[in-house]
C-alpha cells in the first residue's frame, strides 16, 4: 500500500443545541453525530460530525486560503450529509487535527462549532443522503462517551477528544464563551499545516 505524507485539507463541524432539561433538572447540550457507511475505508461505520475534504471548487481564488475554504467546505459537507443549510458566518473555530505519518489517509482538518440556538432549531430537520450517511443521532457528550466507552458506537479520537471538550457545559452561551477566548485545540501542537494567519483573510 502506498502511503501519503500530505494530508488532505478537510473541515467538520460539531452542531450543538441545547436540550430540554433531565430529571434531574439540569440543562444539557446535545450534539449531531452521524453514522459513516460500514463501506467507506476511512472511518467506515463509524459516528462522526458532518464533515470531508476540502474540495478544489472550495477555493475561490488564486492564493489558495485554506481557511477561507474550510468555512465553504463546511458549510457544502454539512448541506450534503445532513441536509442543514449554514452559513459560514455562524461557525466558530475550535481546533485543528492532523493525522500523524503512516496511515494511508491523512487529513488535516478545521474543526468548527455550530451553536443551533432555539430560532434554528425549530426550522432545522436533519436528512440524511443514505449513501456516505446512514443514520444520526443527536447525544449529550456523556451520552455518546458511554456508549463508546460500552462498545455500542465507534467514535474517532479527534471526535472522542472534542465531546471531552464540552463535557460540564449546559448551556450554548457558556460553550461558545468557552471556545471564542482562542483556546484553539491544535494536534499536534506544533503541525505544520496548521495556517491560523489566514483566519484574516474572512
Amino acid at each position: 500500500m502506498e502511503y501519503s505524507d500530505d494530508p488532505v485539507p478537510a473541515a467538520t463541524v460539531v452542531i450543538a443545541r441545547e436540550a430540554g432539561p433531565l430529571e434531574s433538572g439540569e440543562q444539557q447540550i446535545e450534539v449531531l453525530l452521524l453514522r459513516r457507511n460500514s463501506k467507506l475505508v476511512f472511518h467506515g461505520g463509524h459516528w462522526v460530525f458532518p464533515g470531508g475534504r476540502i474540495d478544489e471548487s472550495d477555493f475561490v481564488d488564486d492564493e489558495r486560503l485554506e481557511y477561507p475554504a474550510a468555512l465553504r467546505a463546511a458549510v457544502r459537507e454539512t448541506r450534503e450529509e445532513a441536509g442543514i443549510e449554514l452559513l459560514p458566518e455562524q461557525l466558530i473555530h475550535t481546533a485543528h487535527w492532523t493525522t500523524p505519518p503512516n496511515p494511508p489517509r491523512r487529513f488535516s482538518t478545521w474543526f468548527f462549532l455550530c451553536p443551533l440556538y432555539e430560532a434554528m432549531q425549530a426550522v432545522t430537520e436533519v436528512c440524511v443522503d443514505n449513501d456516505e450517511i446512514l443514520d444520526f443521532r443527536w447525544l449529550t457528550p456523556d451520552q455518546a462517551l458511554a456508549e463508546a466507552r460500552a462498545e455500542k458506537i465507534v467514535l474517532p479520537r479527534p471526535t472522542q477528544t472534542t465531546l471531552r471538550d464540552m463535557q460540564g457545559f449546559q448551556r450554548l452561551e457558556d460553550l461558545v464563551a468557552a471556545v471564542t477566548t482562542g483556546n484553539i485545540r491544535v494536534f499536534p501542537e506544533d503541525s505544520e499545516h496548521y495556517r491560523p494567519e489566514e483566519m484574516g483573510y474572512c
